[in-house]
């Protein structure tokens, strides 16, 4: 759910980030390699979408610092060349995907959510629970054949439970993973959105709580 771009253009990482956004994201950005390498050391990723051509220090040495030091983001290179030798030379130094300049954006994202699926357990392509269904890819919830109207953040949470499997999910972890760096880990935001996916799933309750644990999928408490 939550990814970091990396792109010194600051116009093109603000209009992609936005668009990610929209699709549920959670993005951070960082403007060269230094930067990038921070927040990866602070925070857990899913997918890193990396330019190539950063000033200061090469995508390449921050691909492969990446690797060494056993960050589990997939890597997502971009780079204005388009040359196979450039290709080749991404991948080789640990890239998972490439992607050249100028791309459709419908792309970028089938890309990320790609990598997404690399990092977790298969899993079925539509989550489901006692009457419950979520879509990841047509971002479509229904329950006893009704859609709901869910927020972004809404939906975050609710696909980070339905993939849990019963597993409690902690605040801690829905707030790592389906929020940005720009949330205050101090808030209550995490338990305002469960609040009001709660009433959004009506009756019977879906999301029970674990004292001292966190959310699951179950009876309530």
């Amino acid at each position: 759910m939550r990814i970091l771009l990396v792109e010194d253009h600051r116009e093109l990482a603000e209009t992609v980030a936005a668009g990610m956004r929209r699709e549920g994201f959670a993005v951070d950005l960082a403007d060269d390699g230094p930067g990038a390498l921070e927040r990866t050391d602070a925070n857990r990723y899913e997918v890193v979408v990396l330019d190539r051509n950063l000033p200061g220090m090469h995508g390449d040495d921050v691909c492969r610092a990446l690797i060494g030091a056993g960050h589990p983001a997939r890597i997502l290179m971009l780079t204005a060349a388009s040359t196979i030798e450039d290709r080749v030379e991404g991948l080789t130094c640990g890239a998972d995907d490439y992607l050249s300049k100028p791309f459709a954006f419908a792309e970028l994202v089938a890309r990320v959510r790609a990598l997404i699926r690399r990092n977790q357990p298969a899993i079925a392509p539509v989550l489901t629970h006692a009457g419950l269904q979520l879509d990841p890819h047509r971002r479509v919830v229904l329950r006893g054949g009704h859609r709901l109207d869910l927020s972004p953040k809404e939906f975050a949470v609710l696909e980070l439970l339905l993939a849990a499997e019963g597993r409690a999910v902690s605040a801690e972890e829905l707030l790592e993973r389906a929020w940005d760096e720009s949330a205050d880990p101090f808030t209550n935001t995490v338990k305002v959105t469960v609040s009001r996916l709660r009433r959004k799933l009506g009756d019977p309750p879906l999301i029970g709580t674990v004292p001292q644990a966190g959310y699951r999928l179950g009876p309530t408490s």
